[in-house]
């Protein structure tokens, strides 16, 4: 009667002083203060405070979803659920922030909006002292320290820390199409999302909004998620442990990653050729080799690359020698990279660490061994679309092109002359400086070129002769 009377709430918190208008409510609120929870699963053994709760948690095991949306006729466990389903269709949205206006239709995800004003994030993780905004994000974020994979799969018993990606891993048996249903349009480019969320966040791309910004630095950031991982940069903190190696890592991604070093498991696979890969950005390359998408081009020649670290590189031969910082303390010859170096030097000490499986051959590039497979394989996998020779590769197929469009783009300082391909290049240099690199083993005479030392050798000469 107290409802239609207006007649006050008479039992009160003694912790909080709220008051409640009956005393099971006051009861249930009680449990908040205590952790008291009495109710127990008699399936799973959960508890909880409140029947209420309980009840909608026995749903989970039935299946049981009693209550249906008279629109689109989804089922729901409970009936708030539903209400708040509702208001998608609605598009009321009757929870209003104080601080900016922003509107919610469901109160929790109000109240999760006002951390982003409070700064508050009241769940701390004991290990690494990392704090969320979220309970559900702290429990996932302890299975990084705990190594609990709570998520199996059913087909090949393969266990996830995650739901999502028990969920993309189950798609592989299945071969049911990867993504989601994308309800949610962006308006100025019509891309997709299966997420309002995801569709704030892309319309940034189009504002050039970033509102997050690095009190070190001044970079600014679209989230704040990506803020926090780039301040690490600057602090050092590498919250995220490798379990068997206890190599730290900044971002959970790159741990993520590196674990697969241990695991073998390579999840990310191409639709064309089957190879799978470690990394998604690794598959990501992979898939240019196929569509032959080159989308970093330099400035000065315009000449395309599939990887932003090419293009860096290439640049620096456009910058002339004296911007080679990096010098070899055997010949003083010069290169526009560290990595080059260290490559280079192992013309004077021998080195060869990249050795072929198969037959045991060693190399010194990793790039010399990645050809030297294909030889094992038999895989050409790269075409001339003229006249339909094959290549293993890229830049072989590159140098044979010229002799169809007759570009030559290495061209002598001496006598201007002008080649296809720089070796040609450089063999031609050598009768203008008189250098001889080639040494025969056996009478130390000294040769401009290589096959002129074969062919020098006492068994070539003796099968001449």
């Amino acid at each position: 009667m107290r409802t239609h009377t207006g007649e006050e709430k008479p039992f009160s918190c003694p912790t909080c002083n709220k008051t409640f208008p009956f005393k099971s409510k006051l009861d249930n609120h009680v449990r908040t203060h205590t952790g008291e929870k009495p109710y127990s699963c008699s399936t799973c053994g959960k508890t909880f405070g409140q029947k209420s709760s309980l009840a909608y948690h026995r749903r989970r095991h039935t299946g049981e979803k009693p209550y249906r949306c008279s629109v689109c006729e989804k089922d729901f466990g409970d009936k708030s659920t539903l209400n708040s389903h509702m208001r998608t269709h609605t598009g009321h949205k009757p929870y209003s922030c104080t601080t900016c206006e922003k509107a919610f239709s469901r109160k929790r995800k109000l109240n999760l909006h006002m951390r982003t004003h409070t700064g508050e994030r009241p769940y701390n993780c004991t290990v690494c002292n990392k704090t969320f905004t979220q309970k559900g994000h702290l429990d996932t974020h302890m299975r990084v320290h705990t190594g609990e994979k709570p998520y199996s799969c059913t087909t090949c018993e393969k266990t996830f820390a995650r739901k999502f990606e028990l969920e993309s891993h189950v798609r592989r048996h299945t071969g049911e199409k990867p993504y989601r249903e994308r309800p949610y349009k962006c308006s100025l480019c019509d891309k997709k999302f299966a997420q309002l969320s995801a569709l704030t966040y892309h319309k940034k791309t189009h504002t050039g909004e970033k509102p997050y910004g690095c009190s070190v630095c001044e970079k600014t950031f679209l989230v704040k998620s990506h803020l926090n991982s780039h301040m690490r940069t600057h602090t050092g903190d590498k919250p995220f442990k490798c379990t068997v190696c206890n190599m730290t890592f900044y971002l959970k991604g790159i741990l993520d990653a590196h674990m697969r070093t241990h695991t073998g498991d390579k999840p990310y696979s191409c639709t064309t050729c089957e190879k799978t890969f470690a990394r998604k950005d690794g598959l990501h390359l992979h898939m240019r080799q196929h569509t032959g998408e080159r989308p970093y081009s330099c400035l000065i020649c315009n000449k395309t690359f599939a990887q932003a670290s090419s293009l860096t590189y290439h640049r620096k031969t456009h910058k002339g020698a004296e911007r080679k910082k990096h010098q070899c303390s055997v010949c003083n010859k010069r290169f526009g990279s560290k990595m080059a170096l260290v490559a280079h030097n192992r013309v004077h000490t021998g080195e060869k660490p990249y050795s072929c499986t198969v037959c045991n051959v060693a190399f010194a590039r990793k790039s010399n061994l990645r050809s030297h497979k294909l030889t094992h394989t038999g895989e050409r996998p790269y075409s001339c679309t003229t006249c339909k020779k094959t290549f293993t590769r890229k830049d072989n197929l590159d140098s044979h092109m010229r002799v169809h469009t007759g570009e030559k783009l290495y061209s002598c300082q001496t006598c201007n002359k002008t080649f296809t391909q720089k070796i040609s290049l450089d063999k031609h240099v050598r009768t203008h400086t008189g250098e001889k690199p080639y040494s025969c083993t056996t009478c130390k005479k000294t040769f401009a070129r290589k096959d002129t030392t074969i062919v020098g050798t006492p068994v070539i000469n003796s099968l001449i002769n």
